[in-house]
């Protein structure tokens, strides 16, 4: 949530930070501004909605001369939406200049003292206090003055700041907000995120907590809070500017869909060696994997839902024993996690707050973490105790698709791997399963050269006001994220249920026209599902079925049917999901929406 773009050097700085947060924008944002030291003055512009309206407020930022400055897209938590709430926030006399993301969480008692000291605001957010509160504590040192706030505000935090005093200099800072450092010959930046200066350089710091960094055009330098000089590695961003952008596609998400058979491939192949999976970042021996008594699968959003299909996987192919959490329940349910655990954080950005929160409870527990994550070098990748990554490349919209097909292929693998190494899979059975790992992203391939019928289905029903998805086992899993994927592009209420529970409630809400997706793909559970269709065809349900290849007949039972490659049941979400990700697509194009950005929603949740 959120964007912090900043830049010195040798360029006009405002058409810079204009340009790297448009490269934030899927990051969800409500108000947008920028504050650039022109040589005597820091001059602040701001506006309400999308950039377009700053950049016309700015001339694409040609009207703001200086080679220094701070930008910022912000959704809004303190105050509504509007010109005073968004940043960059002043100081009383114009002389500091604050962004921010995250929340201060003692924001409260602290303006109440600046406003006994003679303090005035003008904003209702947080952020205005930083910026009064390094005005209180101002020494004419910048780093002491960092420090002094740092010790005072708690919270989450990444800040970029300017003083007018120190015009050769851009300061940032962090805790439990994400931000990295890039250095170029011709300046360096500051970013929420790698997107916004990719343009201009691949070689990063990543910023680590309560490290205050001090820039200038020709350097860089670290600190921790106590002002002690720091030493820090580069890194190299490995994926380009090129793979950030859409390629001709209409939106990022049709583009990342059609990515999906090269981020599962890119996930899998790596990891299978000849005939047998090798993970080496796991880090566990064949002893280790025998002794796990129980794993804990932890996530947010679709991630949870790749965690409700891990339940089953392992479950059924190692048998050991599956807990799912939420990470925000997680955090606040006094967890037990037993010796001999396993837990695994999932996340695709690596920065989602409440599981960076788990992820530290389960280590104070005593638990041993694995993370499973696509963004190299974030917050969870860096304090798991090991880290998976998933080769997705980068992702950009809103509504993840390659992210959530690359974290099945981890578990695929993760599974697998465990059941060969406790017994659980015999020789034929693994080498089965190791044949279907490989198959997967010519069969998800030709899922997508079949799009047309869903297409035409989708601008059916694009005006549905409610649609419930049902399944059972795994499918019931891959209704969860099928559901997701529709309410949050489409704003069409949606709902996901266990076939078996129809009965118990929710048939009621049942009626002519409802359209109710049904997924039967598990053969154990197919006749079953048959029945559950019918159950709800009766009640005037409109059904769009769907289901494996050679289940012909369920055309007799159901109004509209898909089809799918068959692969081992156990497999099947990565292919069943591939049509519901396009259904969701087709249907909010079908309304008009801003697919890669809907409303209210961020692509990194980085506060609670």
């Amino acid at each position: 949530m959120c964007g912090i773009v900043g830049y010195i050097g040798e360029e006009q700085a405002a058409p810079i930070l204009l340009k790297g947060l448009s490269k934030l924008e899927y990051r969800g944002y409500d108000s947008a501004g920028v504050a650039v030291f022109d040589g005597k003055d820091i001059e602040v512009v701001k506006a309400k909605g999308r950039l377009d309206a700053l950049r016309d407020l700015t001339n694409d930022g040609k009207n703001l001369d200086g080679f220094i400055g701070i930008g910022h897209t912000r959704w809004a938590t303190h105050g509504e939406p509007s010109v005073p709430n968004a940043h960059p926030h002043y100081n009383k006399d114009r002389s500091i200049a604050v962004v921010h993301n995250g929340i201060i969480e003692n924001y409260i008692p602290l303006k109440e003292k600046l406003i006994k000291k003679g303090y005035k605001f003008v904003s209702e957010t947080d952020t205005e206090v930083v910026a009064q509160l390094l005005d209180y504590y101002y020494t004419g040192n910048p780093l002491e003055t960092i420090s002094k706030v740092m010790h005072r505000v708690q919270g989450s935090y990444a800040l970029g700041i300017l003083f007018k005093e120190h015009p050769g200099k851009v300061y940032a800072v962090r805790k439990d907000s994400p931000l990295i450092v890039g250095v170029s010959e011709t300046g360096n930046y500051i970013a929420s995120d790698v997107p916004a200066i990719l343009e201009h350089t691949r070689n990063v710091y990543y910023i680590e907590n309560r490290e205050i960094v001090e820039l200038k055009s020709d350097s860089v330098s670290f600190f921790n809070e106590d002002m002690e000089p720091i030493e820090k590695e580069i890194s190299v961003v490995e994926w380009d500017a090129v793979s950030a952008e859409k390629g001709g596609y209409e939106h990022f998400m049709l583009k990342e869909i059609y990515e999906q058979p090269k981020a599962v491939l890119d996930t899998i192949s790596p990891r299978i060696k000849g005939d047998k999976i090798e993970i080496e970042e796991l880090n566990m021996s064949s002893e280790d994997i025998k002794n796990i008594k129980r794993i804990y699968i932890i996530g947010c959003g679709s991630a949870y839902h790749v965690g409700v299909v891990g339940k089953y996987l392992f479950e059924d192919i190692t048998r050991i024993p599956v807990e799912i959490d939420l990470a925000s329940e997680f955090r606040y349910r006094k967890p037990i996690i037993e010796k001999d655990s396993m837990v695994i954080v999932i996340s695709q950005s690596g920065e989602t707050a409440d599981s960076l929160a788990a992820l530290r409870e389960s280590q104070k527990l005593g638990a041993k973490v694995l993370a499973i994550v696509n963004v190299v070098g974030s917050t969870i990748a860096r304090e798991a105790d090991n880290v998976m990554y998933t080769w997705a490349g980068p992702e950009i919209a809103v509504a993840t698709t390659k992210a959530y097909s690359t974290q099945l292929s981890a578990l695929y693998l993760l599974a697998t791997l465990f059941g060969k190494e406790r017994g659980v899979l015999e020789d034929e059975a693994y080498n089965e399963m190791l044949k279907e790992l490989t198959e997967l992203p010519e069969k998800i391939q030709s899922i997508l050269g079949d799009k047309e019928r869903i297409q035409w289905f989708a601008s059916k029903y694009a005006n549905a006001k409610d649609v419930f998805f049902i399944g059972r086992g795994m499918d019931y899993a891959t209704s969860l994220e099928g559901s997701l994927k529709l309410k949050e592009i489409s704003y069409i209420h949606s709902e996901a249920y266990a076939a078996g529970e129809l009965k118990h409630g929710t048939i009621s809400l049942i009626e002519d026209g409802v359209l109710v997706v049904a997924l039967a793909t598990q053969p154990e559970l197919y006749e079953k599902m048959i029945s559950n269709i019918k159950e709800v065809t009766t009640r005037g349900a409109y059904v769009f079925a769907l289901t494996c290849q050679g289940n012909f007949a369920m055309e007799d039972t159901a109004n509209f049917t898909v089809y799918v490659p068959k692969t081992l049941p156990c497999f099947q979400p990565s292919l069943t999901v591939i049509p519901l990700q396009l259904f969701g697509y087709y249907v909010s194009v079908a309304k008009g929406l801003d697919v890669d950005k809907p409303r209210n929603l961020a692509k990194s949740v980085t506060v609670e």
